[in-house]
């Protein structure tokens, strides 16, 4: 295993200055700039033998929150990677591709994997209860054979993996999401294992998000794949766009419940504020300017979004109909949808909804936009809210 960190010469310093992610073209260094059209968050250069990938902190302007350096596998590679050591210059973690055995460490990044045809790179997972996908489940469940000749590990709990069986699989990259002020990630940054930070997540758009199975793809050795497939992805999103600015009829919406004492409302900048918006529907906080979601208490939403047309939440298992919201918060009876009956809901145990959503935005936004446009809905099947009754 060649080591996580070495000394990676990044000879001009204009590499990312000249990585803006919205064009291509040679870079200040000589380097070709990956065409980004959504992703804020991402720059990708190519160069003679190896590519570069830089991740822009999402909470600290201006700075960088890890930067990789993609070598292929081979001679090449290992001549290429020797003579990066020698040299002085900027550290950057560096990734030898395909990478052929993984550890992911969450459900939307397994389930992209299968998307890329690259499933048999996990290895291990964390936190498997949470990933709703029948063949890890089976994968894991059963020893290695001709049936099953890429079992997957588990891991543990994503907080606190078990080590030990990390190392034993001998695996070329970790998986692991990002948080801020999380302090770091313990004794996984002391076994010399590249951690991939998959911080697609804090992009502030459903396509800027699913951009990011570009860089994914590289690592996996299916860039072709992942690029035809946000291809697709995007053509769907724009065409539902255009579908939904032709209707005559729009609804307001209103999303999410209560958890505990506060409701969690998606931040008018949020990927879900900004989709309600491609959607076409009328969202209350749409002048919000928070890009992540905003805590309130049950007054403030009901002052604010309480006539509502349509109440769309997700849940597990339960609450599952009118009543038995009722049975969780009797103020929800306050809400206009409730009374009139227009709550839609997701039953997240049931549709694979964090699987898809990420990467597959345009599934979701052709359930909101049957659900707020009721003259154009019917267009396509449903795939994953439904009525409550």
């Amino acid at each position: 295993m060649k080591r996580l960190f070495i000394a990676f010469a990044i000879l001009l310093c204009g590499i990312f200055t000249a990585c803006t992610g919205s064009s291509t073209g040679p870079a200040a260094s000589g380097g070709d700039t990956v065409a980004l059209s959504y992703a804020r968050h991402l720059t990708i250069v190519k160069y003679d033998g190896y590519t570069v990938v830089k991740l822009i902190d999402p909470w600290n302007e201006g700075k960088t929150l890890h930067t990789y350096a993609l070598v292929p596998k081979g001679r090449k590679g290992d001549d290429l990677t020797t003579r990066m050591a020698g040299l002085a210059g900027k550290e950057a973690t560096v990734v030898r591709t395909p990478i052929e055995r993984s550890v992911v460490f969450t459900t939307v990044h397994c389930a992209l994997l299968y998307d890329l045809k690259a499933e048999q790179a996990i290895s291990g997972v964390c936190d498997l209860k949470y990933i709703d996908i029948p063949d890890v489940q089976r994968r894991t469940a059963a020893p290695l054979s001709k049936a099953n000749p890429h079992p997957i590990v588990d891991c543990g709990n994503g907080m606190s993996a078990d080590v030990e069986k990390i190392i034993d699989l001998k695996p070329q990259a970790l998986l692991i999401s990002p948080f801020e002020n999380s302090g770091g990630y313990g004794k996984l940054e002391e076994i010399n294992i590249p951690i991939i930070e998959t911080a697609d997540y804090m992009e502030t758009s459903a396509l800027g998000r699913a951009e990011w199975m570009k860089f994914y793809g590289m690592l996996y050795g299916k860039e072709k794949e992942a690029e035809a497939l946000f291809e697709k992805v995007d053509r769907n999103y724009q065409t539902l766009k255009a579908t939904a600015a032709h209707s005559k009829v729009s609804r307001s919406v209103i999303t999410e419940k209560k958890t505990g004492s506060v409701w969690y409302v998606p931040g008018g900048k949020s990927v879900i504020g900004e989709m309600l918006k491609d959607a076409g529907a009328h969202y209350p906080f749409a002048g919000d300017t928070h890009s992540g979601s905003i805590s309130l208490p049950f007054e403030t939403v009901l002052d604010k979004a309480g006539e509502a047309d349509v109440w769309l939440y997700k849940y597990n298992e339960h609450p599952a109909t009118l009543q038995e919201l009722l049975a969780e918060y009797h103020g929800y009876k306050e809400l206009k949808a409730f009374h009139t009956g227009m709550v839609f809901a997701c039953n997240c145990t049931r549709r694979p909804y964090f699987e898809e959503v990420s990467f597959h935005p345009d599934r979701l936004l052709s359930d909101i936009i049957q659900i707020v446009h009721p003259d154009i809905a019917g267009f396509a099947p449903m795939h994953y809210y439904e009525k409550l009754r």
